[in-house]
């Protein structure tokens, strides 16, 4: 994986965001769903990917930022989602109609510094990079779930511009199956 792949991305133009071919669900912002919500879209991935359920993990977490910080739990706003899944990998984008993320480049370097302090072992210094918090964050708030995103979706974590719509894409390992015969 490129560092680039490290970073949350911006880029309209990234083909991430390419929908074409993908399925599509909408649904309301009813925190209270999001676990439905998730197995809704989970529930059309093959077996070889899921992983012991951190695909669902992943893609609640998504959904859940979605809902939370971007709709702000409006059951009027809507989550629009945007999926696919083969043997081989996970493709989803989701939408909110919320104004995004808005700390994406100061998320990106606190993220920077943590992996930093990681990389040399200063786990003094890493305790300052534990949790990422903004003046909008409760006490359930950390950024947990984008540092999770950005070492899951392999191929990339990348908003638009407005940042209220983000595409990750994940490639598993092809598995072989057949038994070599001598």
């Amino acid at each position: 994986m490129s560092d680039n792949k490290k970073r949350i991305q911006i880029d309209n133009d990234h083909p991430l965001f390419n929908k074409e071919g993908l399925f599509f669900k909408e649904f309301p912002s009813d925190f209270r769903q999001i676990r439905y919500f998730t197995l809704m879209v989970v529930q059309n991935a093959p077996p070889e990917i899921k992983e012991i359920n951190l695909l669902e993990q992943q893609i609640s977490e998504i959904i859940k930022n979605a809902v939370k910080h971007g709709n702000h739990n409006d059951t009027n706003k809507k989550v629009k989602i945007w999926y696919e899944f083969t043997e081989s990998s996970a493709h989803i984008i989701v939408e909110d109609e919320g104004p995004g993320f808005q700390k994406l480049k100061e998320w990106n370097d606190f993220n920077e510094k943590r992996l930093s302090c990681y990389a040399r072992h200063d786990f003094e210094e890493l305790g300052n990079y534990v949790s990422y918090r903004t003046e909008d964050s409760d006490d359930h708030d950390g950024g947990n779930a984008l540092f999770a995103a950005i070492e899951y979706w392999n191929e990339g974590v990348v908003f638009t511009q407005k940042a209220n719509c983000i595409a990750l894409k994940k490639t598993f390992p092809t598995r072989n199956r057949s038994i070599k015969i001598s």
